[in-house]
């Protein structure tokens, strides 16, 4: 038999001895300790410094009541700090506190400046509600906001009366009424809503229409069906061929299968057929 040939047994390289660990431990800590340092460094000397100041403030709007003058007037007083620690959210804030502004959009551009988008209110209705006497009114989107009357170009603006929380359904059903009385001669110009939910509506020409309670869209039924058989109803009570028609003074629409109405000399109660 061949002799064996004698193995060489490998020994397992060195543990690296506990100093040694120690040492690269607390250099480690001691290096990222120095990078927290440097960057603590860097931050404080860029909110410091005047290479970031903010030196402008470019603002995109389409502004018809508010001017950009009494934006940058009442807005840009309010912005503290530079391009790192400006608080944007405040900033916004100030924006929007100016009179007509509805909505503002600020951000930053490098290295020193601001963009701002403002929205402007675009005014749908007059206000009434609440127990706040200041001037407001009711946006397109059926907010409530605060503003200078005399700012309102158009003087035929309706007024919505009733409570603040809700400007934005009484807005819609306004739009519904505005449709619904087209056909009529007189349109909508103070809305009601009482607390219990009651709608009325008074017209331009001062006549008054009691809407009830109800859905919108129960209500906006009930005015179709006045306007559509009004003419009817009515002209059964005209003096005479060829006489004007006797003009509307008030309709109570709150009943189930018909409506009171009041016409001009003449008071009586009529059933609308369909």
């Amino acid at each position: 038999m061949a002799p064996r040939k004698p193995t060489r047994k490998t020994s397992a390289p060195d543990a690296v001895p506990l100093d040694v660990r120690l040492m690269n431990g607390a250099a480690a800590l001691l290096f990222l300790g120095a990078l927290l340092m440097l960057l603590w460094a860097t931050v404080k000397w860029a909110t410091r410094s005047p290479v970031f100041t903010v030196r402008a403030i470019a603002l995109d709007a389409t502004l018809q009541r508010a001017n950009l003058a009494t934006v940058r007037a009442n807005a840009i007083p309010r912005l503290a700090g530079n391009f790192f620690s400006i608080d944007l959210d405040a900033s916004r804030q100030a924006f929007e506190s100016v009179p007509w502004v509805r909505r503002a959009v600020v951000r930053r551009v490098w290295p020193n400046k601001l963009a701002v988008t403002l929205e402007e209110h675009q005014a749908a209705a007059l206000w009434q509600g609440g127990d706040r006497r200041s001037e407001r009114l009711v946006n397109t989107f059926g907010e409530v906001f605060e503003a200078n009357l005399g700012d309102v170009e158009d003087e035929g603006l309706p007024t919505l009366a009733g409570p603040d929380e809700r400007s934005a359904q009484m807005l819609a059903m306004l739009r519904h009424l505005s449709t619904a009385l087209a056909p009529m001669p007189q349109a909508v110009q103070i809305l009601r809503l009482t607390s219990r939910g009651s709608w009325r509506a008074e017209l331009d020409g001062g006549a008054m229409l009691e809407l009830g309670r109800g859905s919108d869209g129960e209500v906006v039924q009930r005015v179709e069906r006045f306007v559509r058989t009004f003419a009817q109803a009515a002209g059964r009570f005209n003096s005479g061929s060829g006489a004007a028609p006797r003009a509307l003074v008030a309709a109570d629409l709150r009943h189930p299968d018909g409506y009171a109405l009041r016409l001009a000399g003449i008071t009586t109660a009529t059933t609308a057929t369909k």
